[in-house]
């Protein structure tokens, strides 16, 4: 449930502080006023696209947060606890934009990306616009509207895992296909390939370590050379070796330790260095003895690296690549020989694929013709409270066999009849602009009773309606307040009156810059709010009253 709105500097907003709780909320006020601007900033921090235009003139930043309480709403603690983000069971969400347009978002003083506070947002709150109705005219919003009516997640899941295997095993036997495509005279060319690629015989490395060896042998006189004069300087020299020195200095720092015992670490070392020039010595000696400086090895050496840079030219890979690449030719080869028993394999694998989407779509077409009737039932019923009397809404849903897809092989169809006794003929095709508005509340209405969302948001839903109609709404959106927080934007006294809680929103001049304030009512003032919405400009006695009883009717 949303408990806490705070915004700052969007639109015509400077600072706004306000605390909800649970039921039926509707806010009102004159045309122009701001209502919707609190919708579009509650959009904005549940994840919608934001816009510099939002940001308050003059200001540098616009500012929103809302504070949800999820003591009821174990599932979206679970993904908040997921994703590293909860925080108790409180969650506040924060949205800034800045005047260039960029935005950040927050959730539980943690930054994260629009699309992740997006997907958090669809958990928390529903938001139904008063232009939302048009969509039904898409047969994809109809089918949506139909899966998660009937909530059919996991008939879904089941449908697209098994179309992934599908095509899965399409592509493999198109593979398959083209390989065996080639032919014996492809796979001759291939055993040719492969025979040259195997008489080299190359390793794994191998051509990393020829390489150096090359370059050992290439240059071995000067490492021979300079080698034996290293040694010479550091053991073997005849006079003045560094070893010698060393021994020296030895020498004398050892008769001098018995005068100043501060010298021993120094002689230690001394000792040290002498025992590691020894060993370098040694260990230099033995790779000059080691050192292999055969012509005929460097020949062969250059002879293996150069064939393997002409076989990697060849087939334009890199010579480190030629292991790979004859490993690759091996596994086509393998394909073309085998092609005829792997085809079948892989046909038969596409159909057991198919068959199963197939179960799987069966299955969802089901549950979607079960759904359609249900749905078609309660918005029939719905529809005759909102001044359509005889009319009738058909959903259908038939299965082509010939169009599979991700999700199923459906295609939806909403049929009306505005009047008893007509046939029923498309929704595009019969309902007015009107009438469409009531079928489309008629439909919200219905999909909200069955919503697991904790708060929804109706703005200005009721357009087009008025009267005995507007009550009828009114009731239905308090009976949804009942079950979940509900916020309802509107500008009927009729559906206002249905309010739990009521807020009024109006602009008001300070200094030559407006301001939109929302503020809270209390029963006195909301007579006077509910008045002024029947009649107009001029509030009478008799509106008060008329105000007063759809009160006290509401409960």
């Amino acid at each position: 449930m949303l408990t806490h709105l705070r915004i700052k500097d969007f639109a015509l907003i400077d600072e706004l502080d306000l605390e909800l709780t649970g039921g039926l909320n509707v806010l009102t006020g004159e045309t122009g006023a701001g209502k919707s601007i609190l919708v579009d900033a509650i959009g904005l921090v549940l994840g919608d696209r934001a816009d510099a235009a939002v940001v308050r003139h003059g200001h540098q930043r616009a500012e929103i947060s809302v504070e949800f309480d999820l003591g009821h709403d174990p599932d979206t603690l679970a993904w908040l606890e997921e994703q590293e983000l909860d925080d108790e069971a409180h969650c506040l969400l924060r949205r800034t934009i800045n005047s260039q347009g960029r935005s950040r978002a927050y959730v539980n003083g943690h930054k994260v990306p629009v699309q992740q506070l997006r997907r958090l947002g669809e958990r928390l709150m529903d938001i139904h616009g008063q232009h939302e109705h048009q969509s039904l005219l898409k047969p994809r919003t109809q089918l949506s509207l139909i899966d998660q009516y009937g909530d059919h997640a996991q008939e879904l899941a089941a449908v697209r895992e098994s179309w992934r295997a599908w095509k899965d095993a399409g592509e493999r036997l198109a593979e398959l296909e083209e390989a065996a495509g080639g032919g014996a005279e492809g796979a001759e060319f291939l055993r040719h390939q492969v025979r040259e690629l195997e008489a080299l015989e190359l390793a794994p490395g191998e051509i990393e370590a020829l390489e150096s060896e090359h370059d050992r042998l290439r240059h071995g006189g000067r490492l021979l050379e300079e080698g034996q004069q290293a040694l010479s300087l550091a053991y073997d020299g005849e006079e003045g070796s560094a070893s010698d020195l060393l021994s020296q200095a030895l020498h004398r720092v050892e008769s001098l330790v018995a005068l100043d015992a501060r010298l021993e670490p120094i002689r230690s070392t001394l000792e040290q260095a002498g025992i590691n020039l020894e060993e370098a010595g040694e260990d230099l000696r033995r790779y000059l003895s080691d050192l292999d400086l055969d012509p005929a090895r460097l020949n062969w050496v250059a002879d293996r690296i150069g064939t393997a840079h002409e076989l990697a030219r060849k087939h334009r890979v890199e010579p480190q690549a030629l292991v790979d690449t004859l490993e690759s030719m091996r596994e086509r080869l393998d394909a073309i020989e085998h092609a005829g028993e792997r085809l079948a394999e892989a046909r038969q694998t596409v159909e057991d694929c198919r068959s199963r989407w197939q179960t799987a779509a069966d299955a969802l077409h089901a549950k979607r013709k079960a759904t359609a009737n249900t749905l078609s039932e309660k918005v029939t019923e719905v529809m005759q409270g909102l001044g359509l009397s005889g009319g009738q809404l058909a959903i259908q849903v038939t299965q082509d066999a010939e169009a599979p897809r991700a999700n199923g092989a459906d295609a939806v169809v909403f049929e009306v009849s505005m009047n008893a006794g007509q046939p029923l003929r498309s929704l595009a095709r019969v309902a007015s602009g009107g009438e469409l508005s009531r079928i489309g509340l008629a439909i919200q209405v219905v999909a909200a009773r069955r919503a697991s969302i904790p708060a929804m948001i109706f703005d200005e839903v009721d357009a087009g309606i008025g009267g005995g109609v507007a009550e009828i709404v009114g009731r239905e959106l308090r009976r949804l307040g009942e079950r979940c927080q509900v916020l309802c934007v509107t500008h009927l006294a009729q559906v206002a009156s249905q309010g739990h809680h009521h807020f009024r929103i109006a602009k008001n001049t300070r200094q030559g810059e407006t301001f939109t304030r929302v503020t809270p009512l209390k029963d006195t003032e909301r007579v006077e709010e509910l008045a002024r919405m029947l009649g107009g400009t001029e509030i009478t006695e008799t509106s008060r009253d008329h105000a007063r009883e759809m009160m006290e009717k509401a409960g």
